[in-house]
């Protein structure tokens, strides 16, 4: 019987009456700072793009993963350097955080360099997809990541096909796929998580519900509350998050991968979001006319910043002082400054921007590479 929760008790999460612990109760102090540290770089990466298509210095569509910071962070912190994951469009930040706890600067880290992801945004010789796509079509097998498609759900069979490759190696590692609430009426989203259940494989589906597919709400998609439920056609665990808590997210996501590296199986983890500007930024205006007012100011009014500032605040871990000296929670990417962010994360930002706009384009001989297959 599929389980599906929105409580923070991993005991009724599973199922059980017997009490147990919730995975973020081995976090430290540590851990929890760091965390907020991740979620003012997953937001600067957010808002100083915006500033600088706003300065001319970038070119191509930017999908702005503003207010969503909380499911990316939450969701990669408490996975293995070896073990996969499938970002999407909205998920950008995601190619640099992962195994980031390994160390920000570390070059030996199983995530890619600040550099590479900027090159690839600003579309330079040195991005890993060598200018064929300016935003997330990237991936990379020595690091562990599925590359990332427009077709959203499509990255799922992959991701069953690399745990059962890894399982068939003796390796016990688990893939993370992340896709829009939308992308469940998809028949591939059906057809590879059923194929992960029947075959027990460790694979954990991240679903951003922000409420909209582009232009379509929610109750236009699917008829029921949660998109966890569609776990329950596949007997697997259906787990709902508050996408705007980190914590939440990580203890929901870890229960997840707890059941996947026991060999119990895949599970959904709907995160519940709100998506805070359009689909992308050539869709801002119209987003502004399909979506009531009122309904965006109620979706941003839980900043992933601030709430886990008062979580922090709470538990003693941070003060009132410290909270309020990097104010960048609540604020839109026109109102927020440099001052409202760490030096720390404006620092590492600010190099792959800079190393970016340096950097090489391609020569004009490479315009048939990867096109055709090549001796």
């Amino acid at each position: 019987m599929a389980t599906t929760t929105t409580d923070t008790d991993p005991a009724q999460a599973q199922g059980t009456d017997s009490p147990v612990s919730r995975p973020s109760d081995r976090l430290t102090h540590d851990d929890y700072r760091e965390l907020l540290l991740q979620l003012y770089l997953a937001r600067y990466f957010d808002v100083r793009l915006i500033k600088e298509k706003k300065r001319g210095r970038l070119r191509g569509t930017l999908y702005s993963s503003h207010n969503q910071e909380a499911i990316l962070v939450g969701s990669l912190y408490g996975l293995e350097p070896m073990d996969w994951i499938s970002p999407i469009h909205r998920d950008m930040p995601a190619f640099f955080l992962k195994d980031f706890k390994a160390g920000w600067e570390n070059p030996d880290r199983m995530g890619m360099s600040i550099e590479e992801v900027c090159s690839q945004v600003w579309g330079k010789a040195t991005s890993p997809g060598r200018a064929r796509d300016n935003w997330s079509h990237i991936g990379s097998k020595a690091k562990r990541i599925i590359h990332s498609t427009s077709m959203l759900a499509g990255t799922i069979p992959a991701a069953t096909g690399v745990t059962l490759a890894d399982r068939l190696n003796g390796l016990n590692t688990i893939a993370m796929t992340f896709n829009g609430e939308g992308s469940t009426a998809q028949g591939v989203f059906h057809e590879a998580i059923n194929f992960a259940a029947v075959e027990k494989l460790p694979v954990v589906t991240i679903i951003e519900n922000n409420q909209w597919a582009y232009g379509t709400p929610t109750h236009y998609e699917y008829a029921l509350e949660d998109f966890a439920r569609r776990a329950d056609g596949y007997g697997i665990p259906g787990f709902v998050a508050d996408g705007q808590d980190v914590i939440d997210v990580y203890d929901k996501v870890m229960m997840a991968v707890e059941h996947a590296r026991s060999g119990k199986g895949p599970s959904i983890v709907e995160c519940k979001t709100f998506r805070a500007y359009g689909h992308g930024d050539h869709d801002d205006d119209r987003a502004d006319r399909y979506r009531p007012e009122e309904e965006v100011v109620e979706g941003r009014k839980r900043d992933p910043l601030h709430v886990l500032k008062e979580r922090m605040i709470s538990m003693g871990i941070l003060t009132q002082e410290e909270a309020d000296k990097h104010p960048a929670e609540n604020k839109g990417a026109g109102e927020v400054t440099d001052a409202d962010f760490p030096p720390k994360v404006v620092e590492y930002l600010t190099k792959g921007v800079q190393f970016a706009i340096k950097a090489p384009l391609p020569d004009e001989t490479e315009g048939a590479m990867w096109v055709f297959k090549e001796d």
